[in-house]
């Protein structure tokens, strides 16, 4: 996110010249942490990014990747690790935002469901990497967990069949919505 902030500031000096601040200072500094995180933030035997420097462990905020225009979807960086947080932090087609195992930074203990935002985010890395067929499916699969008025909590667990966490929760419908204009875009073109 660091990069994204360089980049769009960098996006908006060029757009509107007469705002204050540095385009080059900008873009050196989106250069230079785009460099750092493809060398230290990924790990080529794996063929995945990862979720700090040095490690093994996924977060499926890389998801993000192709999205936010840090790599395009086609880059094999970008498939591999849509393909490792899928296989690794995926659970009935749901997606965790990082292992629980004990291995984590974040000090809480215990499990947590899937999280529906990162979810949407799966739908959108694999709508985006060519995979349309499969992200029309789990945005289907997505909307069946509404509830009766439509709405959906902060998490999800596949085991039980029940949402879970804050409910309801604003970044679950922020997905959803992105993902729905997304492939509605994608449909209406292809």
């Amino acid at each position: 996110m660091a990069w994204v902030a360089a980049d769009r500031a960098v996006r908006a000096l060029e757009e509107d010249p007469t705002l204050p601040g540095d385009a080059d200072r900008w873009r050196a500094m989106r250069d230079e942490v785009h460099r750092e995180v493809c060398e230290k933030g990924y790990d080529p035997e794996r063929n995945t990014f990862t979720q700090w420097y040095g490690s093994t462990e996924l977060d499926a905020a890389t998801l993000l990747i192709p999205r936010t225009g840090f790599l395009p979807p086609d880059d094999p960086r970008v498939v591999g690790t849509v393909e490792a947080v899928q296989s690794e932090l995926g659970h009935g087609g749901f997606i965790r935002r990082y292992s629980t195992d004990g291995r984590t930074v974040d000090g809480l203990p215990g499990d947590e469901g899937t999280f529906l935002a990162c979810s949407f985010w799966l739908v959108d890395a694999l709508r985006m990497t060519g995979r349309t067929k499969e992200a029309r499916e789990l945005f289907d699969r997505l909307l069946s967990l509404r509830n009766d008025v439509g709405l959906l909590a902060e998490e999800y667990d596949p085991v039980s069949g029940r949402q879970l966490g804050n409910f309801p929760q604003a970044f679950s419908h922020i997905g959803l919505v992105g993902s729905a204009l997304a492939l509605d875009r994608a449909e209406t073109a292809g």
